[in-house]
């Protein structure tokens, strides 16, 4: 297991009893670089929403299990915060919760001469994402394909 990986697995272990008491739903964690640094994040969401107090209330608490545990070797900036709008799907649970919901999905490369599709999101599994267009029509695309699945939003 990768370095990063083990980060975000021990961390998603210290959020688990916080997310129980407070009812709150673990999205994500991540462990990434970006222009030269860490930042270990955390997206939390609860029906209704999540607040500012709410990330807060769990930064505080994540940072003092961090400091206490001290498994990340290289310095980082924590951040708790909402998944958005926009939220990807990464997990099993995601997709599971965004079924016949409209999602965006980009890729790698073309396909169809397209790079982009928005479309219901049908069926997944290990290999493939299942769209279904406002036309009836229905697309199977490769996950190793796909670059960002996410759900789709108007405005």
């Amino acid at each position: 297991m990768a370095r990063r990986e083990s980060y975000e697995e021990k961390t998603e272990a210290l959020l688990a009893p916080m997310m129980e008491q407070n009812q709150f739903e673990l999205v994500d964690v991540e462990f990434v670089k970006e222009a030269g640094t860490w930042y270990l994040r955390a997206y939390i969401d609860k029906p209704g929403g999540i607040t500012i107090d709410d990330c807060e209330r769990i930064s505080r608490a994540l940072s003092d299990q961090l400091d206490e545990k001290n498994f990340i070797e290289e310095s980082y900036i924590l951040e708790v915060s909402s998944p958005g709008l926009g939220r990807p799907l990464r997990k099993e649970k995601d997709f599971v919760r965004s079924q016949g919901e409209s999602v965006e999905v980009k890729l790698f490369r073309a396909l169809n001469k397209q790079k982009e599709f928005t479309g219901i999101l049908k069926e997944w599994d290990k290999e493939t994402v299942t769209l279904e267009f406002e036309d009836g029509a229905v697309l199977t695309i490769p996950r190793a394909d796909i670059a960002l699945i996410r759900l789709a939003f108007d405005f």
